[in-house]
């Protein structure tokens, strides 16, 4: 089978790592890919959003499965116009990619079908967010830009104070995140956040593999929002049978009302959830698998994984083609310093790693010059370790950790330190 992987992240490297490993995978391509990626397979230097180019890249390679990796190739349509030329596609159409790509439409899409989450309201502008602000009471306000932002248009406040500050600097300044003007505010939820993803053919949606991640800059949870700064599975401290909960909770009813409305679901369906004192709540859906928390899935994945995702994109999900092993993972993300507020490009890189036994490493965005990687800067790599105990596991990815920055020198990165410490 001939794989395009669409994408270019650490994301898309652990992904193409596992593809390229299955007994059903002869050639895989990625495009734009990174230095990672081309280890696996062949780079194309086609952009995620070029939707008519993939899709006739594709089409004249005679490629067997597409695989779409990030949410912004799902908000430019690649799987729609891939389908229209017959390709099997790994990945959801843009219309039901709006429960990732619009805050507003997945909110109401889950108020009106009964999925549990947090109380919310839209707001279009500053005096509006005022009013509901002034009669929000004591709770916390979480703040989220309407569109995609790279894990950037989230804010978690203390109150309708500090929201009503950051809203004016958005509004004042014109500077939401992704663009627009819609804003979402949403009751500060308690508990603690899983990450649970299943498989989708189209008239099935089956829980399959669930994680940990680390969404903010520092240790203990403190700093800004990012992309993700590490992750961990399988998932510690919740109840027995948390999978089967997730299942009839929120698959169950998701995959119901996505046929009541005509959406054919096909790809991965992220769930972020709350674990709250009655139950688990949705934070967000993501359509397509999250970053970092692939890199700590793939690593536990056997099988052929290749032939699970093309029998889900030929509508006959076959989940005895892969399995999950039961050994943790973690993985820690080396980020440039000033991220998440800034992206300061980190060049002259050791292409070839040197890691300790049983650790690997993905590439974030990057590309070799001259046998060097050279990053625009943000997460750069994300540093895994399988071991037999998540303890072990954990000792074994901070000594990668320490292992690269020694091989890089002065480059200026940095990393969190308490990753499955819970």
């Amino acid at each position: 089978m001939r794989v395009l992987l669409v994408g270019n992240g650490a994301r898309e490297d652990a992904l193409g790592w596992r593809i390229a490993s299955s007994p059903s995978c002869d050639a895989l391509f990625t495009t734009p890919g990174n230095a990672g990626t081309a280890l696996h397979g062949t780079n194309w230097n086609l952009s995620v959003t070029d939707a008519k180019g993939i899709a006739q890249r594709a089409l004249e390679e005679r490629i067997d499965l597409v695989v779409i990796g990030p949410e912004t190739a799902i908000a430019a349509g690649v799987a729609d116009r891939a389908r229209e030329l017959g390709l099997a596609v790994f990945g959801p159409n843009r219309s039901i990619g709006r429960l990732e790509s619009s805050k507003s439409f997945a909110k109401r899409f889950m108020e009106r079908n009964g999925v549990p989450s947090a109380r919310y309201a839209v707001v279009h502008g500053l005096d509006h967010a005022r009013k509901v602000l002034a009669t929000w009471g004591e709770r916390g306000v979480v703040v989220k830009a309407d569109g995609l932002a790279a894990g950037k248009g989230v804010v978690v406040t203390s109150g309708p104070a500090e929201a009503e500050t950051l809203l004016a600097h958005w509004y004042g300044d014109r500077a939401i995140p992704g663009g627009g003007s819609d804003v979402v505010l949403e009751e500060r939820l308690v508990g603690r956040e899983l990450s649970v993803f299943a498989l989708c053919d189209g008239r099935a949606m089956m829980p399959f593999i669930a994680a940990c991640d680390y969404k903010r800059a520092g240790d203990g949870d403190t700093g800004p929002n990012t992309g993700g700064m590490g992750a961990y599975s399988p998932p510690h401290g919740f109840p027995e049978g948390f999978m089967d909960i997730v299942r009839e909770s929120i698959f169950a009813p998701m995959l119901r009302d996505l046929a009541a409305e005509n959406e054919r679901y096909i790809g991965v369906l992220y769930a972020g959830l709350m674990w709250c004192a009655d139950g688990p709540k949705v934070i967000e859906f993501n359509v397509r698998f999250g970053d970092p928390e692939t890199q700590v899935l793939m690593p536990r994945i056997g099988g052929d994984f290749a032939g699970l995702l093309k029998s889900c994109a030929d509508g006959t999900i076959d989940l005895s083609l892969a399995h999950v092993n039961p050994e943790p993972c973690v993985g820690v993300v080396l980020a440039s310093s000033k991220y998440p507020t800034e992206s300061t490009p980190v060049a002259d890189l050791p292409a070839d790693l040197r890691l300790p036994e049983g650790v690997r490493a993905f590439w974030g965005s990057s590309h070799i010059v001259d046998g060097k990687v050279s990053s625009p800067g943000g997460r750069v790599l994300t540093v895994t370790a399988v071991a037999a105990t998540l303890h072990d596991a954990r000792e074994r990815a901070y000594e990668g950790v320490r292992s690269l920055r020694e091989r890089f020198g002065d480059a200026d990165l940095t990393f969190r330190s308490d990753i499955a410490l819970f």
